[in-house]
């Protein structure tokens, strides 16, 4: 599948949260999506560290990108939705960069699984996050 970026990016522009969160898609192939995001105060919780949600929401929208590829690249296929994900926060993050890498690791008609790994600037794992996700596929009317 060829996957060209800026369609990719087209059509996650729409989601709001994510460009507020300052969520970039660095690079996507079927085999791994990787988007990025900068450290700022607007990520920062009560006690100056990074908000567990933002490394969260980066996560789930690794996610989301790599779980949808092909309809984002105009492709017949199905909405994936979250249907759960489970998040396991390992180290406080250094520098101040976040990027998350994922990979599937099944994927049926119906069912996905995807690993996402959240590493800090200087490469270290922070953060890792199982999702299921569930496609969603709308009959289209002739």
């Amino acid at each position: 599948m060829d996957c060209d970026l800026e369609k990719i990016r087209g059509f996650f522009a729409a989601d709001q949260f994510a460009a507020h969160a300052g969520i970039e898609i660095e690079s996507a192939s079927e085999e791994e999506v990787v988007c990025g995001m900068e450290v700022t105060p607007g990520h920062l919780n009560a006690s100056g560290r990074i908000q567990g949600g933002a490394i969260f929401t980066l996560a789930d929208v690794a996610f989301g990108v790599h779980s949808n590829l092909r309809l984002a690249l105009g492709e017949d296929a199905g909405l994936t939705v979250a249907q759960s994900c489970s998040i396991s926060y390992l180290r406080k993050p250094e520098g101040g960069r976040l990027t998350a890498f994922t990979s599937r690791l099944s994927h049926g008609a119906h069912m996905s699984v995807y690993r996402i790994a959240v590493r800090d600037a200087y490469g270290n794992l922070v953060a890792e996050m199982h999702g299921n996700g569930f496609t969603i596929w709308q009959h289209r009317g002739g």
